[in-house]
């Protein structure tokens, strides 16, 4: 979660932090935890990480929040008791991968398929014991979750099933506040999240296409378009060096990032005629794929904004829903390396992301708000789609400086190169006139539907004192006002 707190007059500056709710692992993971079984760090009580997101909130409302945690709370406790199936909800538990789980599981198929038929558009869907659970939360606080009776739930769910995490796993979590990471895009202010996320790498993105003066007026053309997947490959050779600072002993190679200095130095090797093979751009591992994040921006009447990414990591996380609380488990535990485990690409994992005790997890997210050179409020934006999310958020961020509304720039089509496969992912409203272009200098393309559910990005933005919001249509998203 990135949050900006306005100035408390009109010399000061805002202050901008991050609170870093993310899942870490438990006290009995180790880098080999996932040799013999490989697909049990995705599915199944040894995938979940030890859960942050009830603290994160807690903390942002204990340092911020006006209005009482039990007000907050009980509209999901109410939401939870009972609403109607969307398109989004529908099309997934339609999907062919869960409708085993859904209809032949009991834990799932009480709630999901209640009659014995998946729930379609239109129908009630309950989540009574859930309802329950958020109730408790809600009259005792974000710690009902990590110790007591819904504690003891999770645990002997998480162990029912395969898992390692114990009671003082849950007892000893603890969220990161801190400044959020800084930096400057055209002489706005950019603040962003720390490492193991993918915020450093969003600069580094920004601070490249920083160099190119004629990026704006050329808007998007076949070069500049060329330019920003060039970008986009570097920035993903230097994700591959990201991971939790506390657990490595050389954290230069991660601080560097997003400085100026580091992106004068890459930007030697980006070449207007042609792209590379991904060894060129010096990857160290791999990226992982996830779909099972929701991202929120939002901004208020007096400039306070939040931008908050939170994930079960693939969609329905572990397959593991535990009947008693309701609560569907992460398995944020994918989203580290395994020793000598390739991944489906034939890409071998890196030494910087192997499972700890304690250990944050690489992530793809970027919360970020970004202010005027004035330093009053611009935008806060986010995204959801794994490996996509970062790149997205860097595509959208170049629409608005080359003119687009906030709504244009979110719909507008996508490319995606994350150096393996050896592909650029376009969507279909790129002109024939550019892919081909792209062709020529070496871009190895794949055209796909605009509409499929790939990244999603939520933004609000301010400009001459107005704000505008928008949510992304690809997973029927919503912008709402007050």
């Amino acid at each position: 979660m990135t949050v900006r707190v306005p100035p408390t007059s009109p010399n000061a500056s805002s202050e901008v932090y991050t609170i870093d709710f993310r899942e870490v692992g438990p006290a009995l993971a180790n880098t080999t935890m996932y040799l013999e079984n490989p697909e049990s760090s995705m599915f199944g009580g040894l995938a979940a990480g030890v859960p942050g997101e009830l603290r994160g909130l807690e903390e942002a409302h204990k340092r911020w929040g006006t209005l009482p945690w039990k007000n907050l709370v009980q509209p999901s406790v109410e939401l939870a008791r009972g609403w109607t199936v969307q398109t989004e909800l529908a099309r997934r538990i339609h999907m062919k991968g869960f409708r085993h789980l859904m209809l032949d599981n009991p834990d799932w198929s009480s709630v999901f398929a209640p009659l014995g038929r998946l729930l379609e558009v239109g129908d009630t869907i309950r989540r009574t014991n859930l309802s329950r659970t958020l109730a408790t939360i809600a009259e005792e606080g974000a710690g009902a979750l990590y110790k007591g009776p819904i504690a003891d739930a999770i645990i002997a769910k998480v162990r029912a099933t395969g898992g390692v995490m114990s009671h003082k796993d849950l007892e000893n979590y603890q969220v990161e506040v801190k400044p959020a990471l800084q930096g400057t895009y055209r002489d706005r202010k950019i603040y962003t999240t720390h490492a193991p996320t993918s915020g450093p790498v969003l600069l580094h993105m920004l601070n490249l296409m920083e160099h190119y003066d004629e990026l704006l007026p050329d808007g998007r053309s076949l070069l500049n378009t060329h330019r920003y997947i060039e970008a986009m490959k570097f920035g993903f050779a230097a994700r591959t060096r990201v991971c939790d600072l506390a657990f490595t002993t050389d954290t230069k190679q991660i601080d560097e990032i997003p400085t100026k200095e580091y992106s004068d130095i890459v930007f030697s090797n980006i070449t207007d005629d042609r792209t590379h093979t991904p060894d060129y751009y010096h990857p160290i591992f791999d990226v992982v794929e996830d779909h099972g994040t929701s991202h929120t921006s939002a901004v208020d009447k007096n400039g306070m904004a939040v931008a908050v990414t939170s994930t079960v990591n693939l969609v329905f996380g572990s397959q593991v829903l535990d009947p008693i609380t309701g609560i569907i488990l992460n398995d944020e535990m994918g989203d580290f390396s395994t020793p000598g485990v390739a991944n489906p690409f034939g890409l071998y994992p890196s030494p910087f992301n192997y499972p700890e005790p304690g250990k944050r997890p690489l992530s793809s997210i970027t919360p970020t708000i970004i202010e005027h050179e004035d330093g009053s409020f611009y935008l806060a934006i986010g995204g959801s789609g794994g490996s996509r999310i970062f790149g997205s958020v860097f595509q959208v961020i170049l629409n608005l400086d080359w003119g687009m509304d906030v709504s244009a720039a979110i719909e507008y089509g996508r490319l995606h190169d994350q150096l393996f496969p050896t592909s650029v992912d376009a969507d279909n409203v790129y002109s024939a006139e550019i892919l081909d272009g792209l062709r020529e200098k070496g871009h190895n393309i794949t055209v796909s539907d605009i509409n499929r559910v790939a990244a999603v990005i939520q933004a609000v933005a301010q400009t001459d004192g107005i704000i505008y919001a928008a949510s992304d249509s690809r997973k029927n998203g919503i912008a709402a006002g007050y």
